[in-house]
């Protein structure tokens, strides 16, 4: 059986192959067989298989397919519009050879002018920008861009994979990098479903959720501020892994302690205070290279006056992305339904980060976070219990 892999390695070869070889050629003819060969097996477990070209990443459905990582193609055909590739069990081997035929002819133009583009192909076959997904589910018609994969709707899957990388840790094992990775990338694909990024975000459904659903939203919301920065994405992913990371050391806290409904007293207060020297001790002796996300769960915590905790034995600057994680993890926190409390308002918890800037939070990232807020609002989707479907 094929792998998604194994059939955009035929469809490269197969561009290659048309665009050297005139019709009726044994090589043309071969390559095209190997093509919807590789696509037939796809479309016998999966009726509706999609690629995502997001930078140097290819995604398949919802999974970075890894052995594609930096693979040259994925640039070209986002080049040329082709954010988006998905295909349906009506397509023949005459459509996939004009489809190929025509990829080949914008690959080649010296001009190519994006909003001019057909996002319908032949019938079994749909290409276009990422674009989100209609109210009724439906795709898109022509004309519009083509849906953004089901994970901008639901982050179940993403949901279980932490909760497995947690529960890996806690049974001792080591941190899991590539799933935290691949969680990661995910979220990315979640938040850039539109030429803007989406805040997908989740809602609570059950208290002893918390730390899941509250890691996966200070690693969208990290991502999204560090873009609104303007750093690159790499270290847009870099700085959402870290987010992503930041409470690992809960896993050490007990349950008891960790869910508690009332006040902590203080040796439970104690207990909870450790879990930034935990989560970094746990990151970095588990993988050296995420070096920064084990920094970012030692200093999260930390205040820009000093305060806070774990204590500096002498004062310094937090890193950048510690200083975005902690305006992240304060925001996420405030605006969550808690026993002890009603989740407070977007507005309210703003105008808190806006009046402990320069105190408790780096003035400027605090008020660029505002900003975004208030000015994505719009793109800010909570999902509900009900989209949160852990993946079967």
């Amino acid at each position: 059986m094929s792998s998604p892999g194994d059939f955009l390695t035929a469809f490269a070869q197969a561009l290659s192959a048309l665009s050297l070889y005139p019709d009726g050629h044994v090589s043309r003819e071969r390559a095209l067989d190997s093509t919807f060969e590789k696509l037939s097996d796809l479309l016998s477990e999966d009726n509706n298989p999609f690629f995502s070209f997001l930078e140097n990443e290819v995604i398949y459905r919802n999974t970075p397919l890894r052995e594609m990582r930096n693979w040259d193609w994925s640039a070209r055909f986002a080049g040329i519009g082709m954010q988006r590739l998905e295909f349906n069990t009506t397509v023949s081997r005459d459509e996939l050879e004009r489809f190929i035929e025509d990829t080949i002819g914008r690959l080649s133009a010296s001009f190519f002018d994006s909003s001019e583009t057909s996002h319908l192909g032949p019938s079994g076959i749909k290409w276009g920008e990422i674009g989100i997904r209609g109210s009724d589910g439906e795709a898109l018609g022509a004309g519009a861009p083509i849906e953004v994969a089901t994970l901008a709707l639901s982050l179940g899957e993403e949901a279980d994979a932490v909760r497995w990388l947690h529960s890996e840790v806690t049974d001792g094992r080591n941190l899991p990098l590539i799933e935290a990775e691949a969680v990661v990338r995910g979220l990315s694909v979640a938040m850039h479903g539109d030429q803007h990024a989406i805040l997908p975000l989740l809602q609570l459904r059950e208290f002893d959720e918390y730390t899941t659903t509250h890691s996966l939203n200070v690693s969208v919301l990290t991502m999204a501020l560090a873009e609104y920065l303007g750093l690159g994405g790499q270290d847009v992913r870099a700085f959402g892994t870290a987010g992503l990371l930041h409470d690992l050391g809960k896993v050490r806290i007990p349950l008891e302690v960790l869910n508690k409904a009332g006040k902590l007293d203080p040796q439970e207060r104690a207990v909870m205070n450790a879990h930034p020297v935990e989560g970094a001790r746990i990151i970095i002796t588990s993988e050296p290279d995420l070096d920064m996300a084990a920094v970012v769960a030692y200093e999260h915590h930390i205040m820009l006056n000093g305060g806070g905790y774990p204590g500096f034995s002498y004062h310094r600057d937090c890193h950048k992305a510690s200083k975005l994680v902690h305006i992240c993890d304060v925001y996420d926190a405030l605006r969550t339904k808690r026993p002890y409390r009603d989740a407070w308002p977007s507005e309210k918890v703003l105008a808190y980060i806006e009046e402990r800037s320069g105190a408790e939070f780096d003035g400027g990232t605090a008020h660029s976070f505002a900003q975004m807020i208030r000015s994505r609002e719009s793109q800010m989707m909570t999902l509900t219990d009900h989209d949160m479907v852990p993946a079967e």
